[in-house]
């Protein structure tokens, strides 16, 4: 990535976290299950930070109107999440993007989401894998998502679902959609203290607040 705006950076131990701990964030939990109303518009506190990077990109960007708690979806400035965590917002050359938010409370769990955006890109990207065979250290190109798992929809999205995602994505289940020539995914760790149905309900209610941010310029 060649520039990256960094928040609360001791969040990263690494972008695929181990699952750890387990008990009851209970934040995280009821957000799977609690029904809300649809939102229609970014929130104003965030809305400012989706908008640079749409400008920065010149590109069509999603801000999540709805995220997990104790996450925000703020891309910009300081945050705290009442924990260790926080967000990284990197930009490639290629215009492409991962927006990561982490919170993370020994020994009770984490909450991990990632969104990312492949501008004037519809091909799955490809990623390394590494793996030890005979002792020797083995690398070969990957996709970065695979195994897909049928199709979800909700308000005009049609996402593939994949369970097999590298770097970043790593233990996450991920969302994958084109919009207008471009990639776009949502992801979210499967570690406790959320389960599989969780992480998915998540996701399913994400997709459903995703709100598109256009360049303004």
């Amino acid at each position: 990535m060649r520039r990256a705006s960094f928040a609360f950076l001791p969040l990263l131990v690494a972008l695929a976290f181990v699952a750890s701990g387990c008990g009851a964030a209970d934040t995280a939990g009821k957000s799977a299950a609690a029904p809300a109303p649809v939102r229609h518009a970014c929130p104003a506190g965030w809305l400012l930070g989706w908008q640079r990077l749409a400008n920065r990109i010149q590109a069509a960007v999603y801000c999540p109107a709805w995220i997990p708690d104790p996450l925000t979806g703020q891309i910009i400035g300081r945050v705290s999440y009442g924990g260790a965590g926080g967000y990284v917002l990197s930009v490639d050359k290629d215009r492409s993007y991962l927006a990561s938010f982490a919170w993370q409370e020994i020994p009770t769990g984490e909450v991990h989401v990632n969104l990312r955006g492949y501008p004037g890109k519809t091909a799955v990207p490809t990623c390394v894998s590494e793996d030890f065979n005979a002792g020797k250290l083995v690398r070969k190109p990957v996709p970065c998502f695979s195994e897909p798992r049928g199709t979800v929809r909700e308000r005009g999205i049609t996402a593939t679902v994949y369970t097999v995602n590298q770097d970043a994505d790593l233990w996450h289940i991920l969302y994958a959609w084109r919009y207008r020539g471009s990639l776009y995914t949502i992801s979210e760790h499967v570690a406790k203290p959320l389960n599989y149905s969780q992480v998915t309900a998540n996701l399913h209610r994400m997709l459903r607040n995703l709100v598109l941010v256009k360049p303004s310029r």
